[in-house]
């Protein structure tokens, strides 16, 4: 009869590997009002007015605010929501432009 050799198995390792988790940034500027921040803030993420303001006091006081964090996809997509609103239109000047965000990884 022949000898067999059995070799333990190889451990692999199967959990899924997560992703970094990335943040929707706003920036403060000084051409939209706060009513449009709010508006946009509000239409996007379906915050309440408390929240929206909370966030938009953020940046106009500290010159950013993290108003939401998860998948880089879906971040990227608000971000894209953001800016298809475009600039405030009660605002006629020259300097209207959309609200300022970008789309960063979180610091961990």
């Amino acid at each position: 009869m022949p000898m067999t050799t059995t070799y333990p198995e190889e451990a692999t390792d199967v959990r899924t590997k997560r992703q970094p988790p990335y943040a929707v940034i706003l920036h403060n500027d000084d051409v939209n009002t706060m009513q449009f921040v709010i508006f946009v803030l509000r239409k996007v993420f379906g915050y309440t007015v408390e929240k929206c303001l909370q966030l938009m006091l953020e940046a106009h006081e500290t010159g950013r605010s993290v108003v939401w964090t998860g998948a880089l996809e879906v971040a990227e997509l608000k971000a894209d929501q953001i800016h298809s609103c475009g600039p405030d239109p009660g605002r006629k000047d020259a300097g209207a432009q959309p609200l300022g965000v970008t789309v960063e990884p979180v610091a961990g």
